[in-house]
């Protein structure tokens, strides 16, 4: 992946260390079924009020397919970040299919708690 193939309209995008940790939260929250794969599963989890995060991939093309989610996100103060590749944004969420945005949310009593909240830091920080 070169920073070519990556759309400078994505914004922000996740350093390596943050996509690391983002991942490997996202592929937890799969396992438990608190993952929203797509950007239509995106988009109802953020009409609903339930989203903790979301994360879309840098490199959709057309960038035009999911302009939508991050207004979205801030009028329901929900942080958000890219990542650089769908292919392995599909691979976390536990499908073959390359996966352009997902959505983590929680459910009461929910081991992930804690980490959620840490990522929700971590990905608000560069917008500030």
């Amino acid at each position: 992946m070169t920073e070519a193939d990556v759309n400078l309209k994505a914004y922000p995008l996740a350093d390596s260390y943050l996509t690391k940790k983002l991942l490997d939260l996202i592929q937890q929250s799969c396992n438990y079924k608190h993952l929203w794969k797509g950007a239509n599963g995106a988009t109802k989890t953020l009409n609903r009020g339930i989203s903790e995060f979301i994360v879309m991939a840098a490199d959709v093309e057309p960038l035009k397919i999911i302009p939508h989610l991050p207004l979205l996100c801030e009028d329901k103060n929900v942080p958000y970040v890219f990542v650089h590749s769908k292919q392995v944004l599909g691979r976390a969420c536990g499908v073959s299919r390359p996966v352009i945005a997902c959505s983590a949310t929680i459910k009461e009593g929910s081991q992930l708690r804690q980490q959620i909240q840490s990522i929700q830091q971590s990905i608000e920080r560069p917008l500030v």
